[in-house]
């Protein structure tokens, strides 16, 4: 192996290596279970891709976990379909709590 001919010195070593830093990862949202996942990625929570399910999740899963994993799922929903109550009237906005 042969030895460099001449030092490179600190300044060029450093502009080489700028562009070296860790990029922020974008995320997005699973709109099943509102999850951080990457974009065009399966959710690895609850298996589903583009509102289709890709992987039963549950299938692997052992009974206690699986009862478990129900019930975040329908929590989750839940949640989704208090979300989407009724709008109020007049009325019940001008009444005091």
């Amino acid at each position: 192996m042969t030895a460099p001919k001449q030092r490179h010195t600190k300044s060029r070593r450093n502009k080489r290596r700028q562009r070296f830093e860790l990029k922020r990862q974008i995320f997005s949202i699973c709109p099943k279970c509102k999850n951080p996942i990457l974009p065009h990625h399966m959710c690895q929570n609850c298996g589903y891709y583009q509102g289709r399910e890709i992987i039963d999740v549950l299938a692997k899963l052992e009974k206690k976990e699986r009862k478990q994993k129900e019930k975040e799922i329908a929590k989750a929903e839940k949640e989704k379909g208090a979300k989407k109550e009724k709008p109020l009237t007049m009325e019940e906005l001008s009444k005091k709590p």
